[in-house]
């Protein structure tokens, strides 16, 4: 079934769904059968995501639903957000960082007329790397992961957003208010207040104290002193100039739309190619892919780059390969660290199976502006699986699966 499009500026066009026609049944003897099928994909059209800088300063207000890779997140349910404890890495407690979302209604279904997906990581490739572990993991062994991904979806009438499409023209706003943001990294619920101004809020200790250190305790203090000269007003007329609203964090990932666009057949060069505008050169791109390519041990791990090189050579600024159909397999780098089907857990929430998404891909870090150092953030891919049905669930927010592939080098298989 093909998914509609409302704006093919906002969302993944042309989603093919099949999931009617999947044989969930599998023979216990095929469960560990690995997913290297590669002309799987072949089969089915796959859409790509590249990245560019919005167009103008509202583009990727949550109300527009955008598809947007780094600064803070776009909640779709802007209230009922993740709980601290889901929020925070599973090995180093930190906040997790926004990576990207992706905004991918079903409209064949009531509730998921509006439909994101989020994903979020930890930037330390200490964890990462730790992380290899626990992606192995099988339940009801629980996994301490670093890397999460999120799924919300609301019906077309909700209590959050007009059931009109918005006008794009900065005349439209969303019907209510979100819940307060940290003051740090504008990501997660702030339900902590500073106990001085009670005005900054933050999503945890570590980042009320990196705020206090980095502006906060100047700013709570002339706070307190214009506050005395200002009791006698109302609350909601005293000066707001203050920027609390202003995310304190300079360590945030840089801000881009995600534009999408289908996945042409032969190989595309960058100078003949509509996102040639790149702020990553083609050189530089290839360069680093090359030099992967010595990273990795045995004849079925390099085979497998070269496969993946020249189906990302179709169109090598591509950051994201969105495909969700029972057909659908991830374009994996390496033969080496792929799950099997016994790997892939069920549904927290429903118990049905998991089903491939969309990956990400290991061009967005230089997009990022992330240094090709030893001990930077790297990965080969980020696969994405969720829901099947996309059910419903209580929580807004409901936890997805990701496996992460790293390059042989640093993978951990059991």
């Amino acid at each position: 079934m093909e998914i509609e499009v409302k704006d093919n500026s906002l969302d993944f066009k042309s989603l093919n769904i099949s999931f009617e026609e999947e044989d969930v049944e599998e023979e216990e003897g095929q469960e560990e059968q690995e997913f290297d099928d590669e002309e799987d994909e072949d089969e089915v059209p796959v859409t790509l995501g590249f990245v560019e800088k919005p167009k103008n300063h509202y583009s990727l207000l949550r109300h527009f639903f955008p598809s947007k890779a780094g600064g803070a997140p776009a909640w779709l349910d802007p209230v009922d957000l993740p709980s601290e404890k889901s929020h925070i890495c599973g090995i180093c407690g930190e906040p997790l960082q926004f990576l990207l979302q992706v905004y991918a209604p079903i409209i064949y279904k009531e509730s998921t007329f509006h439909r994101t997906l989020f994903v979020f990581m930890c930037t330390s490739m200490a964890c990462l790397l730790q992380d290899q572990h626990e992606q192995w993991k099988r339940r009801p062994e629980k996994q301490l992961r670093s890397v999460k991904v999120f799924r919300c979806q609301l019906p077309r009438s909700n209590p959050f957003y007009s059931s009109e499409p918005p006008r794009n023209d900065n005349t439209d706003n969303p019907l209510e208010p979100g819940a307060s943001l940290c003051q740090w990294c504008g990501t997660w619920k702030g339900d902590k207040v500073c106990s001085s101004c009670r005005s900054a809020h933050y999503c945890s200790e570590k980042h009320q104290v990196k705020h206090w250190r980095s502006r906060h305790k100047a700013v709570c203090q002339m706070m307190s002193i214009s506050s005395q000269s200002s009791d006698h007003k109302p609350r909601n007329q005293r000066n707001s100039s203050t920027g609390l609203n202003k995310v304190g964090s300079s360590d945030m990932w840089p801000e881009f739309e995600i534009i999408c666009d289908d996945e042409p057949e032969f190989d595309t060069e960058a100078s003949n190619c509509s996102y040639s505008n790149s702020l990553v050169s083609k050189d530089q791109m290839d360069g680093t892919m090359n030099s992967l390519m010595s990273s990795f041990e045995g004849d079925t791990d390099k085979r497998s780059w070269a496969s993946f090189q020249e189906r990302i050579a179709r169109a090598p600024e591509q950051v994201l390969r969105y495909a969700r159909d029972v057909k659908a397999r991830p374009l994996w780098p390496m033969s080496s660290g792929q799950p099997s089907k016994a790997d892939i857990p069920n549904c927290n929430y429903c118990n049905g199976p998991l089903c491939y998404e969309f990956q990400i891909l290991p061009q967005l870090l230089y997009y990022f502006g992330v240094k090709n150092d030893v001990d930077s953030l790297d990965w080969g891919t980020i696969v994405v699986y969720a829901c099947a049905d996309s059910c419903d669930a209580s929580m807004s927010y409901k936890e997805e699966f990701a496996w992460v592939q790293l390059s042989s080098s640093t993978a951990v298989v059991p």
